[in-house]
């Protein structure tokens, strides 16, 4: 997949808990764990939004694009 997600960099850096992560930006758990393992298939730009609100990051910090 070309896009990766880490979004589990991003949540060691900040020192936050997945669950604390997922309470935050409002999403359950479970779709919290689908994004940090890079399973989702898309991503609502509002909750992009919150997601760099709550890490207080940009969209390039947790989305990266890689050539294969």
């Amino acid at each position: 997949m070309p896009i990766v997600v880490n979004l589990d960099v991003v949540l060691a850096q900040r020192k936050m808990t997945l669950s604390e992560f997922s309470e935050r930006v409002g999403i359950t758990l479970a779709n919290a764990s689908i994004l940090k393992t890079g399973k989702a298939r898309a991503v609502r730009f509002s909750t992009l939004e919150k997601i760099c609100d709550v890490l207080d990051c940009q969209p390039g910090d947790i989305l990266v694009f890689e050539k294969d």
